[in-house]
């Protein structure tokens, strides 16, 4: 897959950042795709402008060795609860260990401002932490509000995952105009071919 150096090759993105993580793993007619295969990788995803907003209003962490190895041990910690949450089995205590692990090197601090405004700040032991950090709370909000919701993409082909915020909460594809057309093509031509 060619792209422009800093370009953001992969074909979902803005999704929660959970959900974005899980999405740096994509594949392209059958052949498999890692945004996070490479520090280079790494750069391009934290300088996505849907992963620069929700990392909210701190300096982006350097795109570095340690950044990278924290973020992987997030992402595989919530590809595990992912596959439970959408209904391959319950999740095992155990699964929530590693999440846990990530969530235990930062934290909020809420304050009362001069203003008198409450106040919150995300506090991360090392900078390289907050990446992972936000992702793992990313899934604790989704869990908190929604988590039905969370769902894997029903192509059996793709690894996409998306957060349905449709009305209905029927949405099947991580994209309409890419899965769900393939299957409406495969459904059509299995039609004509038993006429």
């Amino acid at each position: 897959m060619s792209q422009s150096p800093g370009t953001d090759p992969r074909p979902l993105t803005g999704e929660p950042l959970a959900l974005d993580l899980l999405n740096t793993r994509w594949t392209d007619g059958g052949v498999p795709h890692d945004l996070l295969d490479s520090v280079a990788g790494l750069g391009v995803w934290l300088s996505s402008p849907p992963v620069r907003e929700q990392l909210g209003p701190d300096p982006v962490p350097a795109a570095d060795r340690a950044t990278l190895d924290r973020l992987l041990l997030a992402r595989t910690a919530l590809d595990a609860l992912a596959a439970s949450t959408a209904g391959e089995g319950p999740a095992a205590p155990a699964d929530a260990d590693p999440l846990n692990e990530v969530l235990s090197h930062g934290r909020v601090r809420r304050t009362l401002g001069p203003d008198g405004a409450p106040a919150s700040t995300v506090e991360v032991d090392d900078p390289s932490w907050a990446p992972a950090w936000h992702a793992a709370e990313s899934w604790l909000r989704l869990l908190a509000d929604r988590p039905d919701r969370i769902r894997p993409c029903a192509n059996p082909a793709c690894v996409l995952h998306f957060y349905d915020v449709s009305k209905n909460g029927t949405r099947r594809w991580c994209s309409m105009a890419g899965c769900g057309n393939r299957a409406k093509a495969r459904r059509h031509y299995a039609r004509r071919s038993e006429a």
